[in-house]
């Protein structure tokens, strides 16, 4: 066989399986939104929830650090939850601005027992939000843990609308969307709120499939008999994407299965990045934590999925020398454009209104994503809340484990 056979068995293959792929994802999508909604059928109506004797308890739980800014409407926004069975633990990660005195303002507006504050002097790391959910994890009494970030706003029925997505026991987490609210009409704003729904679409899909391997820790619910089963959470490895790890364990360690969740009772909102720094920070940590995932199978799935969308994007560049790398680019470009209609579809009425840059995002995704993943190969720094996180996970596990010991 001649090079020029193997040359274009590895064009058109690529090109095969690229495409293949995405749309064993969209099925995996479908899949996932058909759950869902018999989910919701058997458990949940948007009109309302009928409280029942014997509600189980769900503990809410929060990090904070330095977020006097943003907690107001994310305290706003659980006050109204109409749910008697709530208890919501807020972890205040050594903060140094008015956050406590907010806090504690909370507090004092509920029957004694309902919140809880722990505060943290100090903080190992290395993941600074992950040792921190271990500690709101550790006060938890209730049935299900329900997790959201103190930069958020969560919907009125968003308690009631998670909880009901469990009501199969053999149900051990699921995850929920968030997407970025932004009314500002630079390119920047509208395509982060475009590439939170992107995001949310190839995880969605992932648990469709049965390969969950990730999601947003600030929409997410546990069941706490299922994170008992796989050690507690002092079993999750130390990773920079500390929802993504404990999905991974669940998802390979014990017989529980993962949902996703969708429609607008469980639309979680958060805010913008105001800067194409912060924003690529964020958004390094999210890629970073998959292709150096302690969890070999998501490392690897998701090493495959980016260093392919990047050769396509990098054939562009070449392709007026070498024309005939065209399959590589055109599969991105057909993948793209299978998401961007699936985002569309399932998350529009969280998007803003002009559909018409949608089209840039076509090229500009797979681009950013090939930026991103040249950067996290590159070993480029990332931060947290001012603090540069440590890339050496596993040196920190021993240590992360020896924290929550009680």
């Amino acid at each position: 066989m001649t090079i020029h056979f193997w040359y274009g068995l590895f064009r058109l293959g690529f090109a095969v399986v690229f495409i293949g792929l995405h749309i064993a994802l969209m099925i995996g999508l479908l899949v996932a939104w058909r759950r869902d909604r018999r989910a919701c059928a058997q458990g949940f109506s948007p009109k309302g929830f009928a409280l029942k004797p014997g509600l189980p308890r769900v503990s809410v739980i929060i990090p904070v650090h330095n977020e006097q800014r943003c907690l107001p409407d994310l305290l706003q926004s659980l006050a109204v939850q109409a749910y008697p069975e709530a208890e919501f633990i807020f972890v205040d990660d050594r903060s140094s601005d008015a956050s406590p005195e907010i806090l504690w303002g909370f507090a004092g507006r509920f029957p004694e027992g309902t919140v809880q504050i722990i505060t943290l002097q100090e903080n190992p790391g290395p993941n600074y939000k992950q040792y921190a959910l271990g500690k709101g994890i550790a006060a938890a009494s209730g049935e299900f843990l329900l997790f959201t970030d103190a930069d958020c706003q969560v919907p009125p029925m968003w308690i009631r609308s998670m909880l009901a997505r469990m009501g199969d026991t053999q149900v051990g987490l699921t995850i929920g969307p968030v997407f970025k609210c932004s009314q500002e009409p630079g390119f920047l704003y509208q395509y982060q709120c475009f590439d939170h729904a992107v995001r949310y679409m190839y995880l969605a899909g992932s648990t469709g499939i049965g390969a969950a391997g990730g999601g947003f820790g600030n929409n997410l619910i546990l069941r706490e008999e299922a994170l008992r089963s796989i050690g507690g959470y002092t079993a999750v490895p130390v990773s920079p994407t500390e929802d993504a790890a404990l999905i991974a364990r669940l998802r390979d360690c014990s017989a529980y299965q993962i949902r996703s969740a969708f429609g607008r009772e469980v639309f979680v909102m958060t805010g913008i990045e105001h800067s194409w720094e912060d924003f690529t920070n964020q958004a390094l940590r999210w890629n970073n934590g998959g292709l150096f995932s302690p969890d070999p199978a998501t490392r690897f799935n998701f090493r495959v999925l980016m260093i392919t969308i990047s050769m396509g994007i990098l054939a562009l560049f070449v392709l007026p020398i070498v024309p005939s790398l065209w399959p590589l680019s055109g599969a991105v470009l057909v993948s793209m454009s299978l998401n961007t209609l699936a985002t569309l579809r399932l998350f529009g009425s969280a998007l803003p209104s002009k559909r018409s840059i949608y089209l840039i995002h076509l090229v500009f995704t797979p681009l950013y994503f090939t930026v991103l993943t040249i950067l996290g190969f590159c070993r480029f720094k990332v931060t947290w809340k001012g603090s540069t996180l440590k890339t050496s996970w596993q040196q920190g596990k021993k240590q992360h484990a020896a924290d929550y010991r009680e």
